[in-house]
């Protein structure tokens, strides 16, 4: 993953009334990468995708996708992607097939319909009217469409809203798919797990600028791990070893740590020195959705822009 296919360099968009939501944004993604664009809601991620894709200029900035501008090279490089909006807008008595069919008409070197609906979990609902589509089941007809030119690079905003657990699991299923031929995606999603499942690389949006990137795994490393445990009744949590003490709720305890391994052995010496069980004993790094809500509130604390309420929960 040596090419780079997506470019944005110092990326402002403005709106009328003075409005900024993209701020100075700047990254780059690499030929058959999966890279995820995160946000609370409100920070950027639409109005960035939207620039790539070619649908509006920036402001200030440059970007870049197969080299071109999305926006004044539209003719090359529209062809060569393939776009999931938020919502499709679909003819609702129409069939799925005739759907596919109609979008098919205009898109160079089109998949079959049976082809493209296979991929996507549609097959056996080629017949059934968009109208009486589940919501889930829409976003599958708006990732079939997305997929019907063979993209080599495919943009994905919310590509999993309104699916059920097997739908999501079965798209992610078909994401690592493309990457594995080599397709480049680019997506937006407020399910973190999904990022984590899915992304290569990553950054986190925040009042339309860019807060924070890396792998899933850099990205939680710049957070504290976390030991949780419950001690007996009639041992308090004063006894722990010097090092370890910290937050208790009662006999719940709490330690957040930056050296998970060795306090993690300290703790379990002192247990095991101590003949005292820690019941619930639970260790683990900190998770993505640990560090997107630490890195919201600590922004929102340090003033700023009024900000949606976090979306990003599991």
């Amino acid at each position: 993953m040596t090419d780079t296919v997506i470019e944005a360099q110092g990326l402002r968009r403005g709106y009328d009334g003075g409005f900024e939501a993209v701020r100075g944004v700047s990254f780059s993604v690499a030929r058959g990468e999966v890279f995820a664009l995160l946000g609370t809601n409100g920070a950027g991620k639409t109005s960035t995708v939207e620039l790539l894709e070619g649908l509006a200029a920036p402001s200030e900035g440059r970007v870049r996708v197969f080299g071109l501008d999305p926006y004044t090279s539209r003719d090359r490089v529209r062809p060569r992607t393939g776009v999931m909006l938020q919502e499709g807008g679909f003819p609702s008595d129409l069939s799925v097939a005739e759907t596919v069919r109609m979008w098919a008409g205009l898109t160079t070197g089109a998949r079959p319909a049976g082809e493209v609906l296979d991929l996507v979990g549609l097959g056996a609902r080629s017949s059934v009217r968009v109208k009486q589509l589940s919501g889930g089941e829409r976003r599958r007809l708006d990732l079939a469409l997305a997929l019907l030119g063979r993209p080599e690079v495919l943009f994905l905003d919310e590509p999993t809203t309104g699916m059920d657990p097997e739908g999501r699991r079965d798209t992610w299923a078909l994401v690592r798919e493309l990457r594995a031929q080599g397709t480049t995606v680019l997506l937006t999603t407020h399910y973190l797990e999904e990022a984590e499942e899915l992304a290569d690389r990553l950054a986190i949006l925040h009042e339309g600028e860019l807060v924070l990137s890396g792998t899933p795994a850099e990205v939680t490393a710049t957070r504290p791990a976390r030991i949780r445990f419950t001690l007996p009744d009639g041992v308090p949590a004063a006894r722990l070893p010097l090092a370890l003490r910290a937050a208790a709720f009662g006999q719940r305890v709490e330690i957040r740590t930056e050296r998970l391994q060795a306090d993690l052995t300290e703790l379990l010496g002192w247990a095991r020195e101590s003949g005292v069980v820690l019941d619930g004993l639970d260790a683990r790094s900190a998770s993505l959705e640990e560090a997107f809500l630490e890195i919201a509130e600590s922004r929102r604390s340090a003033g700023g822009r009024t900000e949606d309420t976090m979306a990003g929960t599991r």
